[in-house]
Order: structure tokens, then C-alpha cells, then sequence
């Protein structure tokens, strides 16, 4: 076999050797986490007991779930806060259900003072998931709900 042929052989292998390794470096990359099942619940305070607003979802990651930041607004304040902002905000609690699943929840209570100011009407949740690997998915708008009195 000539020496050109095994040189082409050789640069041909190196090359697809390349384009492999760049495929699995690709597919390698971080996937950003997902939130699903998310849902808000506002319990206003009655007789002598608080009320309370609670916000649950699924996190899913492939490299594992850090943590959920969390923020409700009332939509009136016309906020609509960035995920930079959300950083900020208060952390959910949360604990796995599986290797890649956490389950969230945020709970605030909330006494009959803190209701009476609070605006009545439509209030959105902002959440911002951050995942073991450093990914983030902020969704602004994560969950509706109505404040009553």
C-alpha cells in the first residue's frame, strides 16, 4: 500500500474522529430545566387564622434540579419582572422525586392585614428554576390566579 493512501487514511479518520467528537460534545451540552403541573392557590385569612398562597411545580434537569425562585404581582402593577430581577426573589422549597424531578413549593402565609392590602383581582407568578449544571428557564408567567377577599 503506498504511503499516500495510508496518509489519506489516516487524515480521513482523524477528520471523522473530529466531526464524531464535536457530536458528542454537542449532545453533551447543558438542556435548560423544564417546569410543568405548575399551580397557584390564594386561601384567604378567615376568623381568627391566617390565609395563605402557596405555588407547586415539577422541575425536571438532567443534570438535577438547585433550586426555584419565586415572585407573585399583581397583574394591575403592571411589573413583569426579568429573570434577573427573579434572582433575587425568595427561594421555593424543594425535594426530589426522582434523579432528574424536583417538586417546588413556594408558601407564604398571609394575615388578615397584609390581605386588606393587597390588591383584589388577577395575579401572575414568576418563577425562575436554575439547574445543577448552571441552566436556567425563567417563565414570567408561570401560573395565574385570583386574590378575593
Amino acid at each position: 500500500m503506498s504511503k499516500r493512501i495510508v496518509l489519506s487514511s489516516l487524515i480521513g479518520a482523524v477528520a471523522l474522529g473530529g466531526v464524531a467528537a464535536g457530536g458528542l460534545a454537542l449532545a453533551a451540552s447543558p438542556t435548560e430545566p423544564t417546569l410543568e403541573h405548575g399551580s397557584a392557590r390564594y386561601t384567604a385569612p378567615s376568623g381568627a387564622g391566617a390565609g395563605s398562597f402557596s405555588y407547586t411545580v415539577d422541575v425536571s434537569d438532567d443534570s438535577g434540579v438547585r433550586g426555584l425562585k419565586v415572585l407573585a404581582w399583581p397583574a394591575s402593577s403592571k411589573l413583569d419582572p426579568t429573570a434577573a430581577e427573579l434572582r433575587s426573589a425568595e427561594s421555593a422549597k424543594c425535594r426530589s422525586t426522582s434523579d432528574e424531578t424536583t417538586r417546588c413549593t413556594y408558601t407564604l402565609k398571609v394575615t388578615k392585614q397584609e390581605a386588606a392590602d393587597l390588591p383584589k383581582g388577577t395575579w401572575y407568578v414568576s418563577a425562575l428554576a436554575t439547574a445543577e449544571d448552571g441552566g436556567t428557564t425563567f417563565v414570567p408567567r408561570a401560573a395565574t390566579f385570583d386574590l378575593t377577599r
